[in-house]
């Protein structure tokens, strides 16, 4: 037997799923596998890697750790309600990552990614007014000078993502334009709520 039918059995071991198997899989059906099992990190993946992290994951070799919902390491959060968006952007961990190409979608859950996202452009944490739950805050908003539109009273960033850590979200924006000028666009998105 072949080293590699050798591995592609052991993978099946627990899993009964061969990388051949998962090989016949779209790249969007194994991110929404991988998201299922756990995985983080994998959307810059090419599709024989995450093939082979999908059944390293279901042999339960690499068994991985759930993500909770105060992690704020840059891995994006996935749930049944992820939109494509999500599915399609560059995942983000560090302020060191690029973006692949100019207007590329991104996404991530990092603190310090966003927190210097938002300095860079003068963005200023905020919740809009009358849409708190009791003590807890409301929609979450960026002031950016000049476009305060809303009713957004500022928040310290420690409460800004302590709430967008216990709310699950990730935090989908573009560094610039497809014509390389500054974007301020961003959303945030529960992937495992249609109102987030």
């Amino acid at each position: 037997m072949t080293r590699q039918k050798e591995k592609s059995g052991r993978t099946a071991g627990k899993s009964k799923v061969s990388e051949s198997e998962l090989a016949e899989m779209t790249v969007a059906q194994l991110r929404d596998k991988a998201s299922d099992l756990g995985l983080s990190g994998v959307h810059s993946l090419r599709k024989d890697q995450l093939v082979h992290a999908v059944a390293e994951a279901m042999s339960g070799r690499s068994a991985p750790r759930p993500r909770r919902e105060s992690d704020s390491g840059g891995g994006i959060r996935g749930g049944k309600k992820s939109s494509k968006s999500l599915k399609y952007a560059q995942e983000v961990t560090s302020p060191d990552d690029d973006p692949e190409r100019p207007g590329r979608s991104l996404a991530t859950t990092s603190h310090d990614v966003i927190r210097q996202w938002a300095e860079a452009r003068n963005a200023t944490p905020a919740t809009v007014e009358g849409t708190e739950h009791g003590d807890h805050l409301g929609v979450l908003r960026f002031d950016f000078p000049g476009y305060s539109g809303d009713k957004l009273r500022p928040v310290d960033w420690d409460e800004w993502f302590a709430t967008f850590d216990e709310r699950g979200l990730n935090f989908i924006y573009q560094e610039e334009r497809s014509d390389g000028s500054q974007s301020n666009f961003f959303r945030l998105e529960n992937p495992n709520r249609e109102d987030a």
